[in-house]
């Protein structure tokens, strides 16, 4: 049981992967030794990439940081619980980003179901750093598609494929 406090999830959607996300993974990379990033299915929130590109972005975009850090970082796709998830890759820490108060209320809710699903399971919130606590996937797919400019909001290869995808390139 000792290993396990040292492997983290941090699930989300990544669609796509923004700055604020990558700033999030590689904070948590200096706690741990192990993080698997758990790439949410959830087709039913019409996302813009499948969930296999949404993966491959994600790799692509956090293998500097794996190499950097040091941190075993694991990219896989996933549906169903978070807490099963957990258990399968034997984490014992479920990492979550804040961006503002607002994101507390579904986050708190959230730790209390998740805790009651398995309480070998902790939460750990790491708040966004103050460049990076307005960016939502939601709200860089709205830009994009709208024709804004999205280059401050996520990184390179995310941009390229972003733009790619909603006609832009």
């Amino acid at each position: 049981m000792g290993e396990r406090r040292f492997v983290g999830v941090y699930p989300g959607t990544f669609d796509p992967v923004t700055n604020g996300h990558i700033d999030i993974i590689s904070r948590a990379a200096k706690m741990l030794h192990r993080l698997v990033i758990g790439v949410a299915e959830n087709a039913g929130k019409g996302p813009l990439f499948p969930v296999e590109e949404r993966v491959a972005l994600v790799k692509a975009e956090v293998a500097p940081i794996a190499e950097r850090s040091g941190t075993e970082i694991e990219v896989r796709s996933f549906h169903g619980l978070l807490v099963d998830l957990a258990r399968s890759v034997n984490a014992g820490v479920i990492v979550r980003g804040l961006r503002a108060v607002s994101d507390f209320d579904y986050e708190f809710q959230m730790v209390g179901m998740n805790h009651r699903l398995d309480s070998n399971v902790e939460t750990v919130f790491l708040m966004a750093s103050e460049r990076h606590q307005f960016i939502s996937s939601r709200l860089v797919k709205e830009i994009a598609l709208l024709g804004g400019d999205i280059t401050s909001f996520v990184p390179p290869m995310t941009l390229e494929r972003t733009l790619a995808r909603v006609g832009r390139s």
